[in-house]
């Protein structure tokens, strides 16, 4: 039995949002993947998506909105992260069904973030504040880290240059519960083939 066709989707360099980045940098633009995203979804000719993760983070709102799209999404959908899947790549990469990581590969933790004129007030905090427990709940919805542990992996001064947060690697993502598993393409495309094969059953 023929299991349809597949789409893959990469997701690379910063995740730009309202705000264009400049030309020498590379950038995955969000006003595209979101329209690619509901096209795909209702493509008689995808049965199921791909998405190569290695950026370096970006955008929040830009990439929360990717994530949620994907997660709504009926069709099956893997993620693999290679190179790195690092700030709002984390929600991207647990937004698919299931999730691969190479072993080389790394996810960077940290909290909440914003560049330009930032305003010293209660109210500012506040909003970061909120911002940041949207996406700890996006990221322990789709996963099975423990909220508390992935709180304590973003504040963790120990490990980063002059930042705070927590650089995590292949099986260590996977022990935490952030990925389902070490693999690279050939892992992935096996069980994104397996999946739109149940789906397909599943319509039968």
């Amino acid at each position: 039995m023929a299991i349809g066709r597949l789409h893959c989707l990469t997701i690379i360099g910063q995740i730009e949002g309202h705000v264009e980045l400049g030309g020498q940098t590379k950038t995955t633009k969000y006003e595209h993947i979101l329209p690619l995203i509901a096209a795909l979804e209702e493509s008689p000719d995808v049965d199921g998506l791909l998405i190569l993760l290695n950026t370096v983070g970006g955008d929040v709102e830009a990439g929360l909105a990717m994530a949620e799209l994907i997660a709504g999404m009926s069709k099956p959908t893997v993620s693999l992260v290679l190179g790195g899947g690092h700030s709002i790549g984390v929600p991207l990469a647990v937004s698919a069904k299931r999730s691969f990581i190479a072993p080389t590969a790394s996810m960077t933790l940290h909290p909440v973030r914003m560049s330009g004129t930032v305003m010293a007030i209660p109210q500012t905090m506040q909003y970061f504040k909120k911002i940041e427990e949207r996406v700890i709940g996006f990221i322990c919805s789709r996963s099975s880290i423990d909220p508390d542990t992935l709180r304590e992996l973003m504040r963790k001064t120990d490990q980063l240059l002059g930042d705070v947060g927590s650089v995590v690697y292949g099986k260590e993502a996977v022990d935490l519960g952030l990925c389902h598993e070490v693999g690279s393409l050939k892992e992935a495309l096996a069980c994104l083939r397996q999946l739109v094969k149940e789906d397909k059953n599943g319509d039968s």
